[in-house]
């Protein structure tokens, strides 16, 4: 066995992503790659062959490559173990849409050897940092790749807000809520809510209210140094705060939430050079009929084939490799992250 190791993370809630799992750890095992599961999944996907790891980001450290096993949010909640460390996440699609993953459940064989002769890129994506405050005091801090969204807590009235961009307070919202997104969010919940499709390689913030009563309504998008603030007012009903539909904090009346670019990027590894307007298209089955532009040759590479060098991004592998950044719609498995689920 070499001492190289790759962490694989699967919904154990669905029996094909436990079924994939075994495939991916029998096929690592097989090359002499050690694999790694987590201790809250290794009852269903098995412990014999494995190096079964208590489930927090010290999982993922020194591992090549995180391989993720289900839809987004999936993806989303295994990105928690990976940050710090910076492994790269691999995810393949087992869910709906799956925007966040690089390979589809038709291509898992093909996925497991590029990871076993480490053919694939790795691009960073922005996330936000995340700090409430009340009187002073900071409540809880956490972080998102997608979003921070500030929810009603209670169906029966409406939230009072005010947004404050840069120290300067911008408007009063009556409202559901309001959604604070990275661009790798802006097709999730923001899309969701009316927010615009951000392409990848442009850096900002999003801040888009929903279902706010008010004519200054519309979803901003603003530059990813400023410091976006949301205070929930003193004479409002306590809201909630969701970061990509897994981490919560209760939000009282007077709290404080604020939210800046992250400190620490997630990586994700592609397999892919394909452009983000054609993953929009295909993801979202765009019409595109009668457009009459010149085809790309030659066709983006599939998951067996070799990756294309060029620069960029980092290549695992040998060189440099990359092309444009690809955003991702990350709706979660079930959460409140995303407009679709996977």
């Amino acid at each position: 066995m070499s001492n190289r190791s790759v962490l694989v993370v699967a919904h154990t809630g669905r029996p094909e992503a436990v079924r994939s799992a075994q495939l991916v750890i029998e096929r690592l095992s097989a090359a002499g790659i050690c694999v790694r599961v987590l201790d809250r999944e290794a009852d269903d996907i098995g412990r014999t062959g494995v190096d079964v790891m208590p489930s927090g980001a010290a999982a993922a450290e020194g591992a090549e490559v995180v391989m993720v096993l289900g839809g987004d949010g999936t993806l989303l909640r295994a990105a928690d173990l990976t940050r710090t460390s910076g492994t790269p996440l691999l995810g393949v699609n087992l869910g709906h849409v799956g925007f966040l993953a690089e390979a589809e459940r038709e291509d898992l064989a093909a996925t497991v050897d590029r990871v076993v002769t480490r053919r694939y890129d790795v691009e960073e994506r922005m996330t936000i940092d995340v700090t409430v405050r009340r009187n002073g005091t900071v409540m809880g801090a956490t972080w998102a790749l997608n979003e921070a969204s500030i929810e009603k807590a209670e169906r029966e009235r409406m939230l009072e807000v005010v947004a404050e961009i840069d120290g300067r307070p911008l408007s009063n919202w009556g409202c559901d809520g309001v959604v604070c997104a990275t661009p790798t969010g802006s097709t999730a919940y923001a899309f969701s809510a009316g927010g615009p499709v951000v392409w990848p390689e442009v850096e900002a913030m999003l801040v888009v209210p929903i279902s706010a009563h008010s004519l200054f309504a519309r979803p901003l998008v603003v530059s990813p140094r400023s410091l976006v603030a949301v205070e929930v007012l003193a004479d409002t009903p306590r809201a909630v705060l969701w970061c990509d539909g897994q981490r919560t904090l209760d939000l009282p009346p007077g709290a404080r939430v604020e939210v800046r670019r992250g400190a620490e990027p997630v990586r994700l590894a592609r397999l892919h050079l394909t452009p983000f307007t054609d993953r929009l298209v295909t993801k979202f089955g765009l019409p595109v009929t009668g457009w009459r532009g010149r085809v790309r040759q030659p066709a983006t590479p599939s998951p067996a084939e070799e990756a294309p060098q060029v620069t960029g991004v980092e290549t695992i592998g040998g060189g440099t490799g990359a092309g444009p950044a690809a955003s991702d719609l990350a709706g979660t498995d079930g959460g409140a992250s995303g407009a679709q689920s996977g």
